[in-house]
């Protein structure tokens, strides 16, 4: 029996040694895990296209593909919009 992934529902928008993005990602794995939701991690760095975008807001947290938070994830405030 194979076991499903969930949906990801959450990307984290940052790049490497930024300590707001380590901060969001800690809240991020907590609040997703606890409630079982997919979520990845993506680096500026690595799409030209998100870095023009986004390039000052780092960390940038989306949910469904729309932006939730900028710079700092709230917890409470996450957890009430995935449930």
């Amino acid at each position: 029996m194979s076991q499903e992934s969930p949906t990801i529902r959450v990307t984290l928008i940052g790049k490497p040694d930024c300590h707001l993005c380590a901060d969001a990602r800690a809240v991020i794995e907590q609040v997703c895990g606890d409630l079982g939701v997919g979520w990845r991690e993506v680096s500026i760095l690595d799409d030209p296209e998100l870095a023009d975008e986004y390039w000052d807001q780092i960390p940038v947290t989306l949910i469904d593909d729309k932006v939730h938070d900028i710079y700092r994830v709230d917890p409470a405030r996450l957890r009430s919009k995935l449930t």
